[in-house]
């Protein structure tokens, strides 16, 4: 690999010596293994906090060595943005609501004003406002009542995803007269806007129960609606598109049971719609004529049917389902929204998104059209279901977020308003396209990327390459501002759509989890060699990224073949992922079973954990990719001693290894919140890939 100017300085400077040893036994299926950085998960040990600091200090030293060029790169996405701007008003009874940022200001600011009267704005909340006098501040639901007097709001100010709830008059967010405490995410208000119902957290981080609070009444009188008392299962609010019901919902990784509450009726006892059964997902809504079910009963890629059923909370008689809407093979249903005289359906297929418009009164189908189909789909904010007008929103790797209207009458289409870009920006200066690869088993594996027009491909250029791949979650191509700093100065970006994710249907996700979680990682394996082979890139300008369950796969791919990066970004990354899925008393353990696999139970899960487990499996293999790896002191969702003890044990097993590790310690699992923090740090991550590749 050729010299580097960055990396050289890096060898000059000392780096952390590692912790010390405790030899700690952890026993399970397959036998027992020894863990020397077990005891790291204590916070409170002075050592670990001495651990912490060095890591930090290090970080700082390094980072230094950058700071010019994250400084320039955080003033050319600064000199993009609008930094004053607002979204599209979305009208809701007599106002229309939206957000707006102005210049300066970290956080958006909440307003609304009468429909069609500009000069009548009020600001319902201010986020800088309830962000001052904290280095971290996140609001986690906000919501207007019914009759829009009303504003309940919930903010979270470490990190930890454990929100206070406030409950105040609309234009008066500021002095709230219900204050609730330890609160999760999902508010949703009664017809009367005299309840609001809220969801408490368990000691493990797991959304369990349901509360009726009536407003005005302190939060002792709060009445319990629903406990879940299956650790696997995560609670959630919602209400049918008619609004006509509150929805509880009761959802493992692959199971699903929702019950129902009468909006205007809300002491009534919560009802189930229908008795879960294991591997059975569904999800219900209502139009005033008819009840909706979007369903993997009968199909694994999932059905929307309709009933006739106009109250599915107190049926006259036992609900009888058709089909609504015809798929093909490759069809996967995403979710669907209903309107008055439409429903919305959001389908997946070979990797591409579609909304279709069906009529409710004949079933006629309108496809949408896409302005590009290596893009992203989605539908917008549609506050009012009787409506003659559908938003959705579109983006892809050139083209920026992009809010289109759709006559519901005639079809016509209108640009209502497109993401500004500043500083001389043309989509036509970028190309996407979409290659496949192909994995150790001879699956296919698609890779979107993007670069430059006039970016000479005839050798290889330095290429950042993105991949998640766990929970069907899809990485759809998305424009970034930040990302066209890589882009000018000569780079590709890539996303490798592996097995684990969604980009191809059920079967794809399935063939990414439990005892086939390898898939992922040898598909990763399987993009980074055909872009190199295909001359698009060369291992020694090469970096992955990836964070979170995607840390994992950039954990996994780092044992497996070091030698095909420069450099690996994990980001609050999953690396000790046996330890902590043996462990039930830790945060979301107990439901992400049904994602790994319980290795308490199964030996065979047990030893496919252990096989990539990237801290079990970290080894000198005598190619030392530079390795950034980022975490948060108060992350409730891979804890903080992860990757504390992954790099750890990479300082233990390979001095030699350029490694730097930023602990964020007042903030989780999300990072920064505030906008300009997180440009800055965007531009410290973006300043160690174009560092590490010069």
């Amino acid at each position: 690999m050729k010299n580097n100017s960055f990396l050289d300085t890096l060898a000059g400077l000392n780096p952390p010596r590692p912790p010390k040893r405790i030899p700690t036994e952890l026993k399970g299926l397959g036998g027992v293994r020894v863990d020397d950085f077990y005891w790291l998960r204590d916070k409170d040990d002075p050592d670990t906090k001495n651990y912490i600091e060095a890591e930090n200090t290090y970080y700082q030293a390094v980072s230094a060595q950058l700071q010019g060029l994250a400084d320039e790169i955080f003033t050319e996405i600064r000199s993009k943005v609008l930094e004053t701007d607002m979204s599209v008003p979305a009208a809701k009874g007599p106002y229309e609501y939206y957000g707006r940022t102005e210049e300066g200001k970290q956080y958006a600011i909440h307003c609304r004003r009468l429909r069609s009267q500009e000069d009548t704005e009020r600001v319902l909340l201010d986020e800088n406002v309830i962000a001052e006098g904290h280095d971290y501040m996140s609001i986690g639901t906000s919501s207007i009542s019914p009759d829009h007097k009303l504003i309940a709001y919930s903010v979270d100010f470490d990190g930890s995803e454990v929100f206070q709830l406030n409950v105040a008059a609309a234009e008066d967010a500021y002095r709230p007269f219900d204050v609730l405490s330890e609160t999760y995410y999902g508010i949703v208000w009664s017809a009367d806007s005299k309840f609001i119902f809220y969801i408490t957290p368990d000691d493990t981080m797991r959304p369990y129960r349901i509360y009726r609070h009536r407003i005005g009444s302190p939060q002792s009188q709060d009445q319990l609606v629903y406990e879940e008392q299956d650790e696997r299962f995560f609670l959630d609010l919602g209400k049918t598109s008619d609004e006509r019901f509150i929805v509880i919902d009761s959802q493992s990784k692959t199971t699903t049971e929702q019950l129902l509450i009468p909006s205007e009726s809300p002491l009534s006892p919560p009802k189930v719609f229908m008795p879960r059964r294991d591997g059975v997902e569904y999800s219900i809504d209502t139009h005033e004529e008819a009840t909706f079910m979007v369903t993997n009963r009968d199909r694994v890629d999932f059905s929307v049917l309709i009933s006739d059923e106009r109250n599915p909370y107190a049926p006259d008689k036992d609900l009888t389902w058709e089909n609504y809407i015809e798929l093909s093979d490759h069809d996967k249903v995403e979710g669907i929204e209903i309107f008055k005289t439409h429903v919305a359906v959001l389908l997946r297929s070979d990797a591409h998104l579609s909304i279709k418009l069906v009529s409710v009164a004949d079933r006629a189908v309108h496809e949408i059209p896409t302005p590009d189909p290596l893009g992203t789909l989605w539908p917008g904010v549609n506050a009012e279901y009787d409506t003659e007008f559908f938003r959705y929103g579109f983006t892809s790797f050139t083209t920026p977020t992009s809010i289109f209207e759709i006559s519901l009458k005639d079809y016509s289409v209108s640009l209502i308003k497109a993401q500004p870009v500043l500083g001389g920006f043309s989509s036509e200066n970028y190309s996407s396209e979409r290659l496949w690869a192909t994995s150790h088993d001879g699956v296919r594996v698609p890779i979107s990327l993007v670069h430059r027009v006039d970016l000479d491909l005839s050798e290889p250029k330095p290429t950042l390459l993105y991949g998640y791949g766990s929970y069907e979650h899809s990485i759809d191509p998305t424009f970034s501002v930040s990302r066209l700093s890589l882009l000018d100065r000569g780079f590709i970006f890539a996303v490798a759509h592996v097995r684990g994710g969604g980009e191809l249907g059920r079967k794809w996700y399935e063939d990414g989890k439990l005892e086939k979680k390898s898939n992922t990682f040898h598909d990763f394996v399987a993009c980074a060699t055909h872009l190199i082979a295909e001359g698009y890139t060369a291992p020694d300008c090469l970096v992955a990224r990836g964070g979170s369950a995607g840390g994992l796969l950039m954990g996994a791919v780092l044992n497996l073949r070091p030698d095909l990066f420069k450099g690996v970004i994990a980001e609050v990354p999953f690396v000790d992922c046996l330890t902590t899925i043996s462990d039930p008393d830790l945060p979301l353990t107990v439901t992400e079973w049904e994602e790994w696999g319980n290795p308490l139970e199964s030996r065979e899960i047990y030893e496919t954990m252990l096989s990539y487990s990237p801290y079990d499996n970290y080894r000198d293999q005598g190619v030392y990719p530079f390795l950034y790896v980022s975490t948060g002191l108060n992350d409730p969702r891979v804890s903080y001693w992860e990757p504390l003890k992954w790099v750890a044990k990479i300082r233990s097993v390979t001095p030699k290894a350029p490694t730097v590790l930023k602990v964020e310690m007042g903030a989780g699992h999300m990072g920064p919140t505030g906008r300009y923090d997180a440009w800055r740090d965007e531009s410290s991550v973006l300043a160690f890939v174009v560092s590490i590749t010069k």
